[in-house]
């Protein structure tokens, strides 16, 4: 495994350099800086690990010029919540506070590597699939033909149907088919975030903004510059932020809290609910023309009892992951297993599939799953 090791401290460098010697599995270069680091990298290499402040270009600004071509492992004495949820929304993998032994770096360094062995075995299996889709029926290349149409575009796209039918799947796919596929693309759940907290996290603030405030932070719009945003459970909206999100789509810009000072941006919205949004426009709890302005392409993504086809060839795809991230011996599953899984109506749709498939592997107790270690006896059938 060929890591590069970017730390402006001569001492720290040279003492990761010696530590990680002594591992033959490990092919290490250092570099002093990132700007040193960008001119001398190429494919060779497989995980980046770096400091996150260094001077000259820290470590997320080098996280950006990397542009999501290496996985990255960062390290920092000086660790604040907003920098390392910044870093986690670049894609950086693992987040390591100095100090820390070298056994720690390595137990990162293999979690990592056996990440990237497992999607490698996966993404070989599932080579025929779409993007983020392990099966394909029908109904699905006829909603794909239209996220292809949609992803040529900038205009807004909002993905209605029920919970767990794979609406943040979608999202990625029309970015990674669109001309911003290697600009950011962030995903932020409205149901997830405190009503207080989603117009800081949405537009960002100054510091000083409130009490908290300890340092400036970027907002989301900001972090995906140039890329896609995906704003699932969009219906959980409070009323008052809707307003601002019209402003911020309408003008393409957007004010931190607590400045005077717009910021333009160039973001593509993707939005996402499982909610019935004219009804909650009549109640007077959806802005309609937040609605107009998000449902430029309504994508309508059904439910998983409309797509038979596709269940068996997702079952199989996440039984392999799964046997994979247990160390398990591969599982199939039996005739009886696979008519159970194709006679059921999935209430839960694709996640409810994942998850038993993922608990059928674990208390299976042969290599090939039986009907009744589905747990679906009791459940709902079509």
């Amino acid at each position: 495994m060929k890591i590069a090791i970017v730390e402006d401290d001569i001492n720290m460098r040279k003492s990761l350099e010696i530590s990680m010697g002594d591992y033959e599995e490990f092919e290490v270069k250092t570099f002093k800086n990132a700007k040193d680091a960008l001119k001398k990298l190429d494919d060779s290499f497989d995980l980046i690990i770096t400091d996150i402040n260094m001077p000259g270009m820290d470590g997320l600004e080098f996280v950006k010029e990397l542009d999501g071509k290496f996985d990255v492992i960062i390290m920092t004495a000086n660790a604040t919540l907003s920098r390392a949820i910044e870093s986690i929304h670049l894609g950086v993998k693992d987040f390591l506070l100095k100090p820390f032994d070298i056994d720690t770096l390595v137990e990162a360094i293999k979690r990592e590597d056996k990440i990237q062995q497992v999607t490698k075995k996966i993404s070989k299996k599932s080579k025929e699939s779409k993007d983020g889709f392990l099966g394909t029926s029908e109904i699905l290349d006829g909603v794909l033909n239209i996220a292809n149409k949609a992803a040529k575009t900038d205009a807004s796209v909002l993905l209605l149907g029920e919970s767990g039918v794979g609406k943040e799947v979608f999202a990625n796919y029309i970015h990674k088919n669109s001309p911003r596929a290697k600009k950011p693309f962030i995903a932020i759940n409205m149901a997830a975030l405190p009503e207080n907290l989603i117009e800081s996290e949405l537009f960002g603030f100054e510091k000083g903004a409130f009490t908290d405030a300890l340092e400036a932070k970027a907002g989301q719009f900001e972090l995906a510059n140039g890329g896609t945003l995906f704003l699932d459970e969009i219906a959980e909206m409070p009323y008052g932020v809707q307003a601002k999100l019209l402003r911020a789509l309408q003008e393409r810009e957007v004010r931190r809290l607590g400045s005077s000072k717009s910021i333009k941006i160039d973001v593509r919205i993707v939005a996402a609910t499982n909610a019935d949004l004219d009804k909650k426009i009549k109640n007077g709890e959806f802005r309609e023309d937040l609605y107009y302005r998000l449902n430029t392409i309504p994508l309508h993504i059904p439910p998983l009892r409309e797509r038979k086809e596709e269940i068996l060839a997702i079952a199989e795809s996440m039984a392999q992951k799964y046997c994979q991230k247990y160390n398990f011996e591969q599982k199939t599953f039996s005739e009886g297993a696979k008519e159970e899984l194709l006679s059921y109506d999935w209430p839960g749709n694709i996640r409810e599939l994942l998850s038993v498939v993922e608990r059928a592997v674990i208390l299976s107790e042969k290599d090939e799953i039986q009907a009744n270690e589905l747990y679906l006896e009791n459940r709902r059938r079509n």
